[in-house]
């Protein structure tokens, strides 16, 4: 590892399977010597770790569990965000703290948001395009009868099994897609985007393709209208999340006032514009909310030693398959709400609204409000 730092110059690496790493005999132990050289040694412990925490063993899956200094593949993560957009009851709350960063698995560690490697796909198992176009695995092409490759893919196909010409099935799946992306780099935490996402590939349901080196797997570099669209829908995302430091905070919100301010650093909503209770937290149905994010109330300073100060953000997501008038909040008077995002308007750039009007969200949909 230090010849690949000192003479190879890279900027750190990314374990697959790191928790045998941390197996002493047949337990994992975050202890192990391993991780106590790793910290100790003055190359190694500059530079990114990345882990993807488990492997095949017994007490394997170890997310949020590694030690200080490292950074982790949330696979917590992606299954509540797939299941959030899924449209899958009582799942809100635990979809909050993996939007916000994940604190219940990284604060009480020591870690920071960035501890997190956010996403949604990677090169193992469904894509982005086929997440959204099939229930399950079509592993046949790997002379496996279909049996290898998971079956607990969190998908929905948004009404039809593999490639169809419905326009509505299309339009839903254009949606879905865009849902995931802005899901993912509007979260707190380090965002990872599989090579080919951003451009609709797909693998024809084969969530297990490593042993496939052809068509199937290779991404394919001709235009169309769709994926032209999505790339550009993603190259927005990406400019929203560089240009606003609120989405890129390096310590997790804390939700009550903060020292010197007027207001919390984040408001979670429910559609009436109101503060989230207890109650509806807990209620097994809930399927839209809404999250402001105070772009005043950042306590972190940049690299000049000034204070960082970013836009109020707000954030409403409607995972139902049902319209919602969403009210805006009047979190201080005479606010306006410019709308900078839509995953079903792709410019929705020209419309404000005062706080206290309500915007019509459609279902599956996601809006991004400043």
């Amino acid at each position: 590892l230090r010849y690949w730092v000192l003479e190879m110059h890279v900027d750190g690496f990314r374990f697959d399977l790191a928790s045998a790493l941390a197996r002493e005999l047949y337990d994992v132990n975050r202890l192990s010597a391993f991780f106590d050289v790793i910290c100790q040694d003055p190359v190694l412990s500059q530079v990114k770790l990345i882990a993807e925490p488990w492997d095949l063993g017994q007490g394997g899956y170890q997310v949020g569990n590694f030690p200080v200094g490292w950074t982790e593949w949330n696979g917590k993560y992606r299954d509540l965000v797939r299941r959030f957009w899924k449209g899958d009851g009582g799942t809100a709350g635990e979809f909050a703290t993996r939007l916000v960063g994940s604190s219940d698995l990284y604060e009480h560690g020591g870690r920071r948001p960035s501890a997190s490697i956010n996403f949604i796909t990677c090169h193992d198992g469904f894509t982005l395009e086929d997440l959204v176009s099939y229930q399950g695995k079509h592993n046949e092409a790997n002379g496996d009868r279909n049996t290898d490759g998971t079956d607990d893919n969190n998908a929905w196909n948004c009404g039809a099994e593999g490639p169809t010409d419905d326009p509505g099935i299309l339009t839903l799946r254009t949606a879905q897609k865009r849902n995931f992306l802005a899901t993912l780099f509007l979260s707190q935490g380090v965002p990872m985007l599989l090579a080919g996402d951003e451009r609709g590939h797909t693998q024809q349901g084969n969530n297990n393709a490593y042993c496939q080196d052809n068509e199937l797997t290779w991404l394919s570099w001709e235009p169309s209208r769709a994926r032209e669209e999505l790339l550009d829908f993603t190259r927005r995302l990406i400019r929203l999340r560089r240009e606003q430091p609120v989405f890129r905070r390096r310590n997790f919100f804390q939700g009550r006032l903060i020292r010197g301010g007027e207001t919390k650093d984040i408001f979670w909503l429910d559609r009436q514009g109101r503060e989230m209770t207890d109650e509806a937290w807990n209620a097994p149905g809930v399927r839209c909310l809404g999250v402001l994010l105070a772009g005043d109330a950042i306590t972190e300073q940049d690299e000049y030693g000034e204070r960082i100060v970013g836009d109020t953000m707000l954030v409403l997501l409607n995972a139902s398959h049902e319209e919602v008038d969403f009210l805006l909040p009047e979190h201080r008077a005479g606010v306006i709400w410019k709308f900078v995002l839509d995953t079903w308007d792709s410019s929705p750039d020209s419309l404000e609204l005062p706080g206290g009007l309500a915007y019509r969200l459609k279902g599956r949909s996601l809006a991004r409000v400043s």
